[in-house]
């Protein structure tokens, strides 16, 4: 099975893998593939296995990412999903090799991960297999991780304003995300919304649409966030019990 990279050519005939048969998402899914396209002239790599399914890997030069780092001459890895039946297989390691050769002329790779494996994270346990280091951490769980392919080369940093796992908003629910994932509209923008008003809980809700305000966030990611009273309680997107167990 072949490995096809996405461009503004046929981005509108290829999948995107996470959401391909979730019909609830598809605005989301549409808002992904505008958003990549509008990335692509900043580098924003996409490359996937040719299968129906979520093979993936997704990557971006670090003067060009919209997360809250700070170094220059490394590769960030935005996303790196591999799931399901494709598992197993050396697919991880095949798509990890592309994102090395798009890097060949840069200092190494990091990715954004945590102390253990959470959805819509990279596993790492899989960054630590293939030869990566944890670099940098931020509250309450992140930990950056870095593969240098050259041994002089200085580590990136995740910004200091975005290590604290609060954020200034302390009243109810503060939301954060953005269109770097097809999932995000329909749960913030209905399911968060519909849960706050029936919990009569005041709900803020945060669309990350620049590195400008990826920049900005109190916490290293952009895709998803929600915070309760200030405080981080989870990166899922899921509601009612989940929710309630967290925020009480």
């Amino acid at each position: 099975m072949k490995i096809i990279k996405l461009t503004n050519k046929n981005i509108q005939e290829e999948h995107i893998c996470c959401a391909i048969s979730d019909k609830k998402s598809s605005k989301g899914y549409q808002k992904k593939k505008e958003w990549l396209k509008t990335e692509f002239k900043n580098g924003y790599t996409f490359r996937k296995l040719d299968v129906r399914g979520k093979v993936f890997i997704e990557y971006v030069p670090i003067e060009n990412s919209w997360l809250p780092l700070i170094g220059k001459n490394f590769m960030v890895i935005n996303c790196f999903w591999v799931s399901g039946q494709f598992k197993g297989q050396g697919n991880g390691k095949k798509l990890l090799q592309e994102c090395k050769n798009d890097t060949k002329n840069m200092d190494g790779i990091i990715a954004i991960s945590s102390d253990k494996k959470r959805p819509f994270m990279s596993d790492p346990k899989f960054l630590k297999y293939q030869g990566f280091e944890i670099i940098d951490e931020a509250a309450p769980y992140f930990k950056l991780w870095g593969l240098k392919t050259n041994k002089n080369a200085t580590y990136p940093k995740i910004m200091e304003t975005a290590k604290s796992g609060t954020c200034p908003d302390n009243k109810g629910i503060t939301a954060y995300y953005s269109d770097t994932c097809p999932f995000t509209d329909f749960y913030t923008n209905k399911l968060l919304r519909e849960y706050a008003k029936k919990k009569n809980v005041p709900l803020t809700i945060n669309s990350i649409k620049s590195k400008k305000d990826g920049h900005n966030m109190p916490i290293p990611w952009i895709i998803n966030s929600v915070f309760y009273k200030g405080k981080l309680v989870t990166l899922e997107m899921k509601v009612e019990r989940h929710l309630d167990k967290l925020i009480k």
